[in-house]
């Protein structure tokens, strides 16, 4: 009997599709979407207190501009050029730097890998990090194939050639 690919099993974990890297990965256990989405969301407030803060020295200089006496700090992620180079350098220098995790994929015990190299590279988390917009596209149909793909990809994991796979979390007696 065949199994519906929206059903998903309570403990997935990975499946090698023919790449030598792939194959030491096997059995890894994906992190689930919850970790995931919760990262994501924790990680765009992240990008956003940035912008504020990072604009508010020009939104103090400017509020004598201003009729209202207001300080006013722009943040549009998704048409402004300043919004969207925020997100991609976020989730892309810090995912690099974090060597696969960002501030939520820390809290959430998740981190991402490569199924072709030992490591992230800096143009893997730049690739990925430009990938969540294809991952939005069509009204996020792209996150959406993380309940479709066997391996739990979405959109930007398969651009970018890579996974998230949960992390396990310290014990209490471990120092």
């Amino acid at each position: 009997m065949t199994r519906s690919l929206l059903t998903s099993s309570a403990n997935p974990a990975y499946r090698a599709l023919g790449v030598p890297r792939a194959s030491e990965l096997e059995g890894t256990p994906l992190a689930s979407f919850r970790a995931r989405a919760g990262a994501f969301v924790l990680d765009l407030a992240v990008v956003l207190v940035l912008v504020v803060l990072g604009g508010l020295p020009s939104a103090l200089a400017h509020r004598s501009q201003n009729p209202s006496g207001n300080l006013v700090v722009h943040f549009d992620p998704f048409h402004g050029l300043w919004g969207l180079l925020a997100l991609v350098l976020y989730f892309g220098f810090v995912t690099y730097f974090g060597r696969g995790q960002t501030l939520g994929k820390r809290l959430f015990h998740i981190r991402v890998v490569s199924l072709v190299h030992g490591h992230l590279s800096l143009w893997h988390c730049l690739e990925r990090a430009l990938g969540y917009g294809a991952s939005a596209l069509e009204g996020g149909f792209g996150f959406v194939q993380f309940f479709i793909h066997p391996n739990r990809q979405t959109v930007h994991d398969r651009i970018a050639e890579t996974i998230v796979v949960a992390c396990p979390r310290p014990s209490a007696g471990a120092v």
